[in-house]
């Protein structure tokens, strides 16, 4: 069959083992990141750049991922992180150990179908008991506790405080879409800031324009001031000299009518999101207006929702009543080979930029990827539920799992069983990740459980086993109740199958 449809095939156990064993092997690289005091990661990219980081998403991004089973897992972890903005090493992890211990199973004879029965059973108690055990959000020190969680253990966990502080305002100025960041390199950290505007990766379009704008009257096009090339090579013949000197006449009367337009609608400054003729450029600046051509499409959204001005198709409609305003708007150069425009001290925003300051690429990367952790657990926690960290929810879901399990008769209570000992490997590694011995750890969370303190998990800080919730280690119910579906789906969709067809190369 294989040679008739050109296609290399495994099936049966062959298959279950080959996803399986790279599901483990995934979940292995990235488990040793996990916690606090989790190892990095050094990658290093066809280009010979070089990265340091233990964030469980930068990892996915930047291996060079061939298996299908494994490229499953990978895409279930960035859509955790596009989601929520954490859990991706969760998500990984517990995919991984649902399938290890699932292959266990299938070893003594279980059929993957009871596995499978058995999981979506065991998921359906876990998401209730995590409900159960969570409580709602009360208050701005709640969540700069959860921004301060997510930063522990990442670059940004000596001015986790601060950071956190900055996070919690940005949600209050803006929803999760309208927050962006920047950075820049060579000033500490501690200078980190909010700007109430936006910041591109643009220069003005002539050397002449004004630099620097006080009080500026903004528009946003989003076209060209450009006469249109035909999207096809065209050939166009004149017979004679005059019909040649009339067509230019006509792209040079057009072009002066876009000058004009922008130059009556009264703005200061104008933004597009296609190109600028250079003689448009050149007309504008010697009026004193400012213009910034190809301008991505979510800066110019920036821009409306910072300056307060709309984003116009046709420049007939660049009046009064679209344009914004900002209370100054810079071009710096911030080093040698590069150049930005500062938009700020804009008046009712609806977005904001965290400016991060860094001394270094790498901080500024590593302090960047710890602040979007922080801010995605917090936008998942706002108006809404938090559980206690530390390993504490996932030893409380393990201890109900398994007495949920002895209401069960068939086989499928030897899944739920598994299942709940791999929520357990996440304090487990916890503790292993920390220097800590797992086993003495894993059997005082269990007893500490079974005495009724269901906040009770590993305090890193201090090295031992007593109420996060109390001591500030807090997650969001939305990071644990995503990861546990997406990890247990994965899992479900990787043991439904027993035949793997991978197409050959073409000779």
């Amino acid at each position: 069959m294989s040679e008739v449809i050109n296609q290399n095939r495994v099936t049966g156990k062959p298959a279950q083992d080959s996803n399986i064993q790279a599901a483990i092997v995934l979940a292995g690289i990235v488990k040793t990141t996990l916690g606090p005091r989790g190892m990095d990661k050094m990658l290093v990219d066809a280009q010979g750049r070089v990265t340091v980081t233990n964030d469980g998403v930068t990892i996915l991004e930047e291996m060079q991922i061939a298996h299908p089973a494994a490229k499953l897992i990978a895409e279930i972890a960035k859509t955790q992180e596009r989601e929520i903005g954490d859990g991706t090493t969760t998500v990984t992890m517990l995919a991984g150990e649902f399938l290890k211990r699932a292959q266990s199973l299938i070893a003594k004879g279980i059929h993957p179908t009871v596995i499978i029965k058995g999981y979506r059973l065991a998921e359906k108690v876990a998401q209730d008991i995590l409900f159960n055990n969570s409580v709602k959000v009360e208050s701005e020190e709640v969540l700069k506790k959860i921004a301060q969680t997510a930063m522990t253990g990442k670059g940004a966990e000596g001015y986790r405080e601060q950071l956190a502080d900055l996070i919690v305002l940005a949600t209050k100025k803006a929803d999760r879409n309208n927050i962006k960041f920047a950075g820049m390199v060579g000033k500490s950290v501690e200078e980190t800031l909010i700007m109430e505007g936006t910041i591109l990766d643009r220069e003005m379009g002539n050397e002449d324009m004004p630099k620097t704008l006080n009080n500026a009257i903004v528009g946003l096009f989003n076209g060209d001031l450009d006469v249109k090339n035909p999207e096809i090579d065209t050939s166009i013949k004149f017979s004679s000299f005059q019909e040649m000197a009339n067509f230019k006449e006509a792209e040079e009367q057009k072009l002066n009518e876009y000058a004009l337009k922008v130059i009556n609608s009264g703005v200061g400054i104008i933004f597009c999101l296609g190109n600028i003729n250079d003689k448009v450029l050149y007309t504008l600046a010697n009026h004193g207006i400012a213009a910034v051509r190809r301008v991505n499409k979510f800066d110019l959204e920036m821009l409306s929702k910072t300056t307060g001005a709309k984003i116009v198709a046709n420049i007939n409609d660049l009046r009064r009543e679209a344009l914004g305003a900002a209370g100054r708007i810079r071009e710096e150069r911030v080093n040698d080979h590069e150049v930005r425009i500062f938009v700020d001290q804009c008046t009712d925003v609806k977005a904001v930029t965290i400016l991060v300051h860094a001394s270094t690429d790498h901080i500024l990367k590593e302090i960047t990827r710890a602040m979007t952790d922080g801010l995605g657990d917090v936008l998942a926690s706002k108006d809404s539920r938090i559980v206690a960290g530390g390993g504490a929810i996932e030893i409380e879901v393990a201890k109900g799992l398994k007495q949920y399990a002895q209401t069960l008769k068939g086989r499928e209570q030897l899944a739920v069983i598994e299942y709940a000992g791999a929520l357990e490997t996440i304090p487990e590694t916890l503790a292993e990740n920390s220097g800590l011995d797992a086993i003495e750890s894993i059997t005082s969370l269990r007893q500490a459980h079974d005495q009724g303190k269901a906040n009770h998990g590993l305090n890193l800080f201090d090295d031992t086993i007593s109420d996060t919730m109390n001591a500030g280690i807090i997650e969001p119910l939305k990071i644990k109740t995503q990861a546990i579906s997406s990890a247990t789906e994965v899992a479900i969709v990787i043991l439904r199958v027993d035949d793997n067809l991978m197409s050959k190369d073409k000779q």
